[in-house]
């Protein structure tokens, strides 16, 4: 998610914004991975409202997050953004909760040699 942000950030700088915004409200589906490593600024907040309100019943998207969705306002911040963005998401949305240990932390199946 950081670098969509950026990203977006930058075509806003050199006139692209529209345009980036339009082609991701035709991708059939956006994954957003890694959500919640860090709070969301007022651009950020806005420009994933713009997201998610064009693809809202147009488009699906996948978020992956370590953070528990009960956690997301206070990621977003602004309550009234939150309410909009998060309606949005997860009005629809089929939620998938796993538990265990990451699987980066097993070690590496042996390869025959």
């Amino acid at each position: 998610m950081p670098r969509l942000f950026a990203g977006l950030a930058l075509a806003r700088g050199d006139g692209r914004f529209p345009r980036v915004i339009r082609t991701l409200a035709r991708t059939n589906l956006l994954i957003l991975d890694d959500w919640g490593p860090e709070p969301l600024s007022a651009d950020q907040r806005r420009d994933l409202l713009e997201i998610v309100e064009d693809r809202y019943d147009a488009g699906s998207i996948i978020i992956t997050s370590q953070l528990p969705v009960d956690r997301w306002y206070e990621l977003i911040g602004n309550p009234t953004l939150a309410d909009a963005i998060l309606d949005r998401v997860l009005h629809n949305a089929y939620r998938l909760e796993l538990s265990g240990e990451s699987l980066r932390k097993r070690p590496a199946p042996a390869l025959d040699a």
